[in-house]
């Protein structure tokens, strides 16, 4: 799902609590890395910072994102090494 606002654009992922916690706790390494990801591609996106909220977390980017990038996003999130996908 992505909301747009006047600033700022939003993708959430959806995962579980016990999953959250343990992404939070290297989100700063993440955000390296997915937008690493999103160069490598050549997408002007870059993600700006990473945050939790009730329904998983919630990515926040530079500009709206185009289906491709959305879809690099999700699957770093859903595959990253301290997602428990059980």
């Amino acid at each position: 799902m992505t909301t747009k606002g006047l600033s700022r654009k939003q993708v959430t992922i959806p995962i579980d609590n016990d999953n959250i916690v343990k992404f939070m706790k290297n989100s700063l390494i993440y955000i390296t890395n997915l937008n690493r990801n999103l160069q490598n591609v050549k997408s002007k996106v870059l993600v700006d910072f990473i945050c939790s909220d009730p329904f998983g977390i919630t990515v926040v980017t530079n500009k709206v994102s185009l289906p491709s990038d959305l879809l690099i996003i999700e699957n770093y999130v859903k595959n990253s090494e301290n997602i428990d996908s059980s």
